[in-house]
């Protein structure tokens, strides 16, 4: 890979070779004035991009198109050509939009395919006015670095903007998903250690910061109007007394959908907020949550979620705080050989049929699109039963797994030239059964919260009809024995005696 080195000339960057490139002021005017159509201008202007940072342009340091490319990808089956306007490997993909166009249509496209881009550290969209660089490192908070046409007559912003092309990893946050966690775990865990203290209920209280954290989530990823959540607590930091009658519509508006102050709410259900109960805050208290809710929920680590907040929200748990949990890695060591790899093997010998039927000399497209669907829908169909679920960590890395192979099938058979389709593996396909009522409520909330995080991160819209499906597969209760007196707790607090007498005998397992 040929590279190239840059120096500063009276505040510009210059190239070795002394060729003047673009002065940032020459670029401002120009493109403020530019009326051209986003296909029109969006070579135009990444070339002259180039040159303002002293960048070489894609067909001068790679004519070949391997690793620096207009156009990177194929034929899209809705139309249109190339899956990014520019694409650089190891550094970024770049969408163009027309001028005021919304760009989070170029986001959510770049999002979509960059399994098929090889997964670019940065996504970055371009309006020819506004530029955004989304960081896409994994498992790092998302970061948003957005500079205007003016901010490039700015030295220190175009230095920004250059490490796009020649170092990306030093826009990479310092912040991780895990550090995110383990704050969050640790805030919400001594706001319920308090309550309990206050002779609170534990079950009460867990079930009451659940809906809190919930909700802090549903604001940072714009499932709830920007920052209602934050703003509520600050105006009940200020009147402690009222926070009830703050949080309580709040609460019952999430459960049916509708309105809250001049706000729309969409409809949540799932059982969460069946009941808007709200536990009064005290000062130290309501600082406490909102303390939590000024962190970045959208970077929760959802493989880890359960196990810290089941720790905090559990008083036999509570002595476990700090103390080593599972990570991600270990569980997908476990389920890459059970579930991933089988899947993936199958799907490989599906591929080559597919590609035969639509390579032969009489093409035959619908035994193509028949192995394609059969194939989905093997994937739809697929079950995974954890008896002893805990707090849905494992549940979520194999739902996730099962995303994963549905979406790089489908990128793969657009590739060959079949119509990509809407994701169709959903909640249903993780399935669990656990003793404990604190983990079992939080197995649903880290497999809700890791659907919403795969569907949005990938570019993909929510259903909202409601957003959150009832999880009513995990099961809270005994896995190995069921007893006259027991008693099995539903995910939205329905209870039913399971048989009549008074001996134990052996569970029966769900059919996954």
């Amino acid at each position: 890979m040929q590279r190239f080195r840059t120096r500063t000339v009276g505040g510009r960057l210059d190239d070795e070779t002394g060729n003047c490139p673009m002065t940032p002021q020459a670029f401002i005017q120009k493109w403020r004035c530019a009326t051209l159509t986003e296909r029109a201008a969006a070579q135009s202007h990444f070339n002259d991009l180039c040159a303002v940072l002293a960048e070489p342009a894609p067909t001068d340091a790679d004519p070949s198109g391997e690793w620096f490319a207009f156009e990177k990808g194929a034929k899209k089956t809705g139309g249109g050509q190339g899956w990014a306007d520019v694409w650089k490997k190891g550094c970024f993909a770049w969408e163009y939009k027309s001028k005021h166009k919304d760009l989070q249509t170029a986001l959510r496209q770049l999002q979509q395919y960059a399994l098929a881009l090889e997964n670019p550290p940065l996504l970055i969209v371009s309006d020819m006015e506004t530029i955004e660089i989304h960081t896409n490192f994994t498992s790092t908070a998302h970061v948003v670095h957005r500079l205007t046409l003016d901010d490039l007559d700015h030295p220190d912003q175009r230095r920004l903007l250059k490490l796009a092309f020649t170092e990306p990893e030093r826009l990479k946050p310092g912040l991780s998903c895990p550090m995110v966690t383990e704050s969050a775990a640790a805030l919400l865990g001594g706001l319920a250690q308090q309550l309990r203290e206050r002779g609170y209920d534990p079950l009460r209280v867990a079930h009451f910061v659940t809906r809190l954290l919930f909700c802090m989530f549903a604001e940072d990823v714009g499932l709830l109007p920007r920052e209602l959540l934050t703003r509520l607590l600050a105006a009940a930091r200020r009147q402690p007394e009222r926070f009830v009658s703050m949080a309580h519509p709040l609460f019952a508006a999430m459960s049916t959908g509708g309105v809250f102050g001049v706000e729309e709410i969409a409809w949540f259900n799932g059982g969460l907020f069946n009941d808007p109960d709200v536990i009064p805050l005290e000062t130290e208290e309501l600082r406490i949550v909102h303390q939590a809710a000024l962190l970045d929920w959208a970077a929760i680590e959802p493989a880890i979620f359960g196990t810290l907040f089941e720790r905090g929200l559990d008083p036999d748990k509570r002595s476990q705080l700090g103390a080593h949990y599972t990570d991600a890695a270990s569980i997908r060591r476990l389920i890459e050989p059970i579930i991933r790899d089988p899947l993936l093997a199958e799907w490989a010998t599906v591929k080559a049929e597919i590609a035969h039927f639509l390579t032969a000399k009489k093409p035959k497209r619908a035994l193509a699109e028949q192995a394609l669907h059969s194939f989905l829908e093997r994937l739809r169909m697929f079950r995974v039963l954890d008896p002893a679920c805990g707090s849905g960590n494992f549940l979520y890395l194999a739902l996730q797994t099962l995303k994963d192979i549905e979406h790089q099938v489908m990128l793969e058979a657009e590739q060959l030239g079949l119509q990509r389709g809407f994701p169709a593996v959903g909640l249903e396909a993780v399935w669990g059964i656990e003793i404990n009522p604190y983990a079992a409520e939080l197995a649903r909330v880290t497999v809700w919260i890791g659907e919403i995080q795969w569907m949005l991160s990938r570019g993909y819209s929510l259903n909202d009809r409601p957003i959150l499906k009832p999880l009513e597969q995990i099961f809270c209760r005994d896995a190995l024995l069921c007893r006259a007196d027991s008693l099995d707790h539903g995910p939205a607090g329905h209870l039913s005696l399971s048989k009549e007498g008074n001996s134990a005998w052996e569970a029966e397992w769900p059919v996954a």
